[in-house]
């Protein structure tokens, strides 16, 4: 057991949540974030009664920059051990076709809103000559996402980002991880409008807490990257031998929408005469 306090983003939910068990489990207090502080408060009584640990719930939308400074003032004088900037979401479509504003959406969430969160804490974890960041990137950010591209250029942001400082933070006690799940059964496909691609009714999605797992147990060893998996450790090496054309062209199948009758998830029944 440990008194490491985490800090953990998109905790209702999908991956976060079950980091946030897997942290309480090992008897971690908690900071936990999402925007809707009904979900919040639910999962926050329900990791106090399973687990025991001391759970502080804050509701914050971390698209809105003034959340930062409330999220600063709540932390003044309660040191963070554990940092999971695991916030995120993306959106389907063509770049062209898409509004700028839910572009910038994908990257004030995906990428402003885990820098601010780093700015805020990493100095007192420098300082303190101890700490720990985990930041959720993705096995999108090793290659180019045609009508996600905006999602994939954000998580290659954090992938790199993360293996910089994690370089520059060498020999100050803090460590930084970066977690790159592959498609994972959350609800990241129906709030991005991706359940009718092939990647969800075909793809061999992974459980959110087995990728919560591989996560927590990276960054308590201060890993650089983990990459949850054995399909999604051969799929990001085969990488290596592809031309970037051929990777863009790959995913672009892989978000290609699935005909109804061949589903194999998702509302294959809610439309009349489908098998």
């Amino acid at each position: 057991m440990t008194t490491e306090t985490a800090f953990i983003t998109g905790a209702s939910s999908g991956i976060g949540l079950h980091l946030a068990h897997r942290f309480a489990a090992e008897g971690h207090p908690l900071f936990i974030v999402a925007p809707d502080a009904g979900e919040l408060d639910a999962v926050a009584r329900e990791i106090r009664q399973r687990h025991g640990v001391d759970v502080t719930p804050l509701a914050a939308d971390l698209e809105d920059r003034t959340s930062f400074e409330a999220i600063g003032h709540a932390l003044a004088d309660k040191p963070i051990d554990i940092l999971v900037n695991n916030a995120g979401h993306g959106f389907k479509g063509a770049y062209a076709d898409v509004p700028i504003a839910t572009h910038l959406s994908v990257l004030r969430l995906n990428v402003e809103a885990v820098l601010r969160l780093t700015s805020i804490v990493l100095p007192t974890m420098v300082a303190r000559g101890s700490g720990r960041i985990l930041n959720t990137a993705s096995i999108a950010g090793f290659e180019p996402g045609p009508t996600m591209a905006v999602y994939h250029a954000s998580k290659a942001f954090i992938l790199s980002w993360s293996e910089a400082i994690a370089t520059e933070l060498e020999g100050s006690g803090v460590t930084v991880t970066a977690l790159c799940p592959g498609p994972t059964d959350t609800d990241f496909f129906p709030k991005g409008d991706i359940e009718e691609s092939f990647a969800f009714q075909k793809g061999n999605l992974m459980d959110p807490e087995d990728v919560a797992n591989e996560g927590y147990r990276a960054v308590m060893k201060g890993e650089r990257i983990v990459v949850p998996g054995a399909v999604n450790k051969a799929l990001v090496f085969s990488r290596r031998f592809m031309s970037e054309h051929a990777q863009s062209k790959l995913n672009e199948k892989m978000y290609e929408d699935v005909d109804r009758h061949s589903r194999d998830r998702g509302d294959k029944e809610s439309t009349p005469g489908a098998p």
